[in-house]
C-alpha cells in the first residue's frame, strides 16, 4: 500500500479543515503566552498560582472536548450520510451532557478554591493566589464549554471560518482587558492575579457571544435551533453511549492524568511548576498543525466511512500517519531552536531556567512519538468509530506507566528535569507504536447507526 494516496481532493479538503483549526488553537496558544508573560512579570508565585488553578480549568477543557470529539465521530458520519435527524439529536445529547459538566465543575470553583489548589501544591502562597484567581473565573465553565462543543460540531460538517474570527477577536480582547486590570490602567485598580481571570472570563464571553449566536440563531448548514435542545434522544441514546462515552470517559481519564502530573510537579517545587509553565506553551504553540491535522483525520474518515468506502479510508490513514511523523519531527525541531528565546521573556530565577531548559529538550523528543500518536487515535482511530479500544488504550498506558513511573522519577529517583519528564510523558512513545499495529490490522473502521436503517 503507498504511504501517500494520490487524490487532489483529499488533501484540498485535509488542508481546508487544519489550517484554520491550526491557526485558531495558535491564537489561542498566543493568548496563553501573554498571559503567562503578563503574570510572570508579577513573579514565580502569582505565576505558579495561575498556572495550578488553572489545571482544574483544563481539566474541564479537555473532558469538554472529549464531549465535542465524542459527538463530532457522529456527527462527521451522520453528514456523509446526511442523515440530519440523527445529527441533530447528537448535538442535544452533546449539549445536555456539557452543561451537567459545567455545573460539576462551576459548584466546587465557587464553595471550595482553596481544597481545590491543596490538591496541586501544599504551598500557602501559592494556593491563596490560586483563590483570588478562582474568585472570578467560575462563570467561564459554561460559557468555554458551550461555545468549545459548538466549535467542535461545526468543524465535524466543514465550518471552520467562524471559530477562527471568533478566536481572532478573543485574542484582542482578551490581552487587552488583562493589560487593563491586571496592571491597573485607563483608571482602574491594579488587581494582578484576579485582573487575568477577569480578562479571561471578557474573553470567554466574547467567544460565546459569537460561537453559540451564530450557531443557535443563523447557521443555515446543520439548522439547529435552541428548540431542538428539547427534542426526544432515546432513539440514538445507546449508539451515543457505544461511541461518544468512551471518547469522554478516555479524554477525561487523559485530564486526570493530566491533573495527576501537575499534582507531582507541585510537590517537586515551585520553580518546577513554573518552568512546566513556560514550557508547557511553548510545547502547545509549536504542535498546533498537529492539532488541526488531528481533527482532520476524524473528520475525513468520517466524511469517507459515512460515504460506505472503507477501502479508501485505509489508504487515506497510512498517509495521515506518515503526516504525524513529519510535523513531530519539525515541531521537535522548532522548540529546540525557540527555547532560549522563550525562557528569556520571563523573570524567573537561575534554577528554574535550568529546568526549563531541560524540559525543553525532553519536549522537543516526546513531541515525534505525540505527534504520530495524536494524529491516528484522535485522528483517524476515532474518526473510524474505535473508540472503546482507544479509552482502554488511554488508560493502560497512562495509569500503569506514565503517572507511576513519573512520581518515582520525580519524588524517590531524583532524576533530573529531563528524565522526570521523558518518564511522565513515556505513555506517548508507547502508543505511538501501538497505534501503527491497530491501523494495519484494519479493525478499528467500525459502523455507525443513525434514524436511517
Amino acid at each position: 500500500m503507498k504511504i501517500f494516496v494520490r487524490d487532489k481532493e483529499f488533501y484540498r479538503q485535509a488542508v481546508a479543515i487544519a489550517v484554520p483549526i491550526s491557526l485558531q488553537s495558535m491564537i489561542t496558544i498566543g493568548v496563553n503566552m501573554m498571559d503567562n508573560i503578563m503574570v510572570g512579570s508579577l513573579g514565580e508565585v502569582v505565576l505558579s498560582g495561575t498556572s495550578l488553578a488553572n489545571q482544574f480549568v483544563s481539566l474541564f477543557h479537555i473532558c469538554c472536548m472529549g464531549i465535542g470529539m465524542g459527538a463530532s465521530v457522529m456527527t462527521a458520519r451522520f453528514w456523509g450520510m446526511q442523515d440530519m435527524d440523527a445529527l441533530k439529536k447528537t448535538i442535544t445529547l452533546m449539549l445536555r451532557f456539557c452543561l451537567g459538566m459545567a455545573v460539576l465543575f462551576t459548584l466546587p470553583s465557587i464553595f471550595v478554591p482553596a481544597v481545590l489548589m491543596r490538591l496541586y501544591t501544599p504551598d500557602a502562597d501559592v494556593i491563596s493566589q490560586g483563590i483570588l484567581y478562582y474568585r472570578w473565573i467560575w462563570p467561564c465553565f459554561a460559557l468555554q464549554g458551550l461555545s468549545l462543543t459548538c466549535t467542535i460540531v461545526m468543524r465535524s460538517v466543514g465550518q471552520v471560518r467562524l471559530p477562527l474570527y471568533s478566536s481572532i477577536g478573543a485574542f484582542f480582547v482578551n490581552v487587552f482587558f488583562n493589560y487593563v486590570f491586571i496592571f491597573g490602567k485607563f483608571g482602574f485598580p491594579r488587581m494582578e492575579i484576579q485582573g487575568a481571570a477577569i480578562g479571561t472570563l471578557i474573553a470567554r464571553a466574547f467567544e460565546f457571544a459569537v460561537i453559540c449566536g451564530y450557531f443557535f440563531l443563523k447557521d443555515s448548514k446543520v439548522k439547529y435551533r435552541i428548540g431542538n435542545f428539547f427534542m426526544e434522544c432515546r432513539s440514538l441514546l445507546g449508539e451515543y453511549v457505544r461511541v461518544a462515552i468512551p471518547v469522554f470517559i478516555s479524554d477525561a481519564l487523559l485530564a486526570l492524568g493530566s491533573s495527576a502530573v501537575a499534582m507531582i510537579m507541585g510537590r517537586i517545587g515551585k520553580e518546577f511548576v513554573s518552568a512546566n509553565s513556560i514550557t508547557f506553551v511553548t510545547q502547545q504553540l509549536s504542535t498546533v498543525l498537529i492539532q488541526g491535522v488531528c481533527h482532520a483525520g476524524c473528520i475525513v474518515t468520517g466524511h469517507t466511512l459515512g460515504r460506505g468506502d472503507k477501502k479508501k479510508a485505509q489508504e487515506q490513514a497510512w498517509t495521515f500517519l506518515a503526516m504525524g511523523v513529519m510535523i513531530g519531527a519539525a515541531a521537535g525541531g522548532t522548540i529546540l531552536l525557540i527555547s532560549d528565546m522563550v525562557i528569556g521573556f520571563y523573570n524567573i530565577t537561575e534554577q528554574t531556567r535550568q529546568i526549563a531548559s531541560q524540559l525543553m529538550s525532553a519536549i522537543s523528543l516526546i513531541v515525534v512519538f505525540q505527534s504520530t500518536n495524536s494524529i491516528m487515535m484522535k485522528g483517524v482511530l476515532r474518526g473510524g468509530g474505535d473508540t472503546r479500544f482507544l479509552m482502554v488504550a488511554d488508560i493502560l498506558f497512562l495509569w500503569v506507566l506514565s503517572v507511576p513511573l513519573g512520581a518515582l522519577a520525580g519524588l524517590y529517583w531524583n532524576l533530573s528535569a529531563f528524565w522526570i519528564y521523558f518518564f511522565l510523558k513515556i505513555d506517548q512513545i508507547v502508543k505511538a507504536f501501538w497505534c501503527v499495529t491497530r491501523l494495519r490490522s484494519g479493525k478499528w473502521m467500525k459502523g455507525i447507526s443513525g434514524t436511517r436503517q
